[in-house]
């Protein structure tokens, strides 16, 4: 029984062992997909009621391996 409960535990574990991706560019030049309508949405509106332009932008820096909170 004690080793049936570990393997929950590994499971859980297992996905901060994948390596992540490291960034091939610098992070001015990454998502220009993203980066354009934020910072239009920004422009415009105000970042109040652009969050989910940010939102978009940010994960796609993540999808490209940048570290952003």
């Amino acid at each position: 029984m004690g080793s049936g409960g570990s393997k929950p535990e590994a499971a859980a574990g297992a996905p901060a062992d994948v390596p992540k991706k490291k960034p091939t560019m610098k992070i001015c030049c990454a998502c220009p997909q993203t980066k354009g309508p934020r910072d239009e949405c920004i422009a415009l509106n105000g970042e109040e009621k652009c969050k989910d332009f940010i939102e978009a932008h940010k994960q796609c820096l993540r999808n490209e391996g940048f570290d952003v909170k």
